[in-house]
């Protein structure tokens, strides 16, 4: 079996985690930098060129796309399964997860719950969006933010007058979102291989912050999903199309709502809060999708110069 993991950092703990478990079933395993791919695209021949030479077809990839790079990483992904590569997320799926506001559309279609949420553009009278996003407190998001940057918890209607006219100034995307009191800074996550939940964790925001990411300053424990919360995350993965994905939910007293799926999410936090071996389950969901590469053999590519 040949996988590529598309990541643009060997060092990142995830990645490296991957590598380790991929080498540990025998597999042939390489790390790339998409960024650093080129494509070819002529008749009847798709190629990927990597550092100048012809990259051997993989029997499947594991997308790690960084948010900032999200058009070109599943430019890559989608060419990979336009030549029939297995990918644990599709080039579809992660572009929609990427998206807050199309997600969250997505999720509601599908009757998924979530927070109330509001999207309205600048010229949108503040007093109105408010209004309509259940009053104060609230929460503005920046529709680019990640990992808690450009999230803000407003508490009084003058507040979140001054941050969205500081922020429509800005000329940036918001949405605005009601505040789930009753979380107390808390979140969920509920990690899904391929269609099941292979482990989940509660993240703790830092003392005085509502935003409960680890990039932040919050904590991780093992959390055991009551049957609902399982069900809610199973939907919203199904909904969004992701083989591999983080599901965050809110707890509030109308049961658990999902505030993102997150198409490349990180190891660190859920392996070590949980001691579950989350790479071993990524690399079990491509051997059943890709049950009659485990011989080893591998697709050609139609050139002779192929790179290493």
């Amino acid at each position: 079996m040949r996988v590529y993991i598309l990541s643009r950092n060997k060092a990142l703990y995830s990645t490296q985690r991957l590598v380790e478990e991929a080498e540990a079933k025998g597999w042939e395993v390489k790390v790339i930098d998409y960024l650093k791919c080129t494509i070819e695209i002529m008749k009847g021949e798709l190629v990927i060129n990597y550092l100048g030479k012809v990259l051997p077809t993989p029997d499947a990839i594991i997308p790690r796309i960084g948010a900032s790079r999200t058009f070109y990483g599943t430019a890559m992904v989608r060419h990979f399964e336009m030549m029939d590569v297995f990918s644990t997320s599709g080039n579809l799926a992660i572009a929609r997860s990427r998206d807050k506001l199309r997600s969250l559309q997505v999720l509601s279609k599908h009757g998924v719950d979530m927070p109330r949420t509001v999207f309205a553009s600048n010229k949108s009278s503040a007093k109105d969006v408010i209004a309509l996003s259940g009053g104060v407190p609230l929460v503005l998001k920046i529709l680019e933010g990640t990992q808690g940057v450009g999230v803000v918890l407003v508490d009084t209607e003058k507040a979140a007058k001054s941050v969205l006219d500081a922020f429509y100034g800005m000329d940036v995307n918001l949405l605005i979102q009601e505040y789930i009191e009753e979380a107390g800074g808390a979140d969920i996550r509920a990690f899904i291989v391929g269609g099941e939940v292979v482990g989940a964790m509660k993240r703790q925001g830092a003392e005085g912050d509502f935003r409960s990411n680890l990039h932040q300053g919050g904590s991780a424990t093992i959390y055991k999903l009551n049957r609902k919360e399982k069900t809610t995350a199973l939907a919203a993965a199904k909904a969004m199309g992701l083989g591999v994905c983080g599901v965050d939910m809110i707890p509030s007293k109308r049961g658990p709502l999902v505030m993102e799926v997150n198409s490349s999410p990180g190891l660190e936090g859920i392996e070590k809060s949980t001691n579950i071996n989350i790479a071993a389950k990524i690399m079990e969901y491509i051997e059943k999708n890709v049950p009659h590469k485990s011989s080893g053999l591998i697709k050609k590519v139609k050139r002779d110069n192929i790179g290493a």
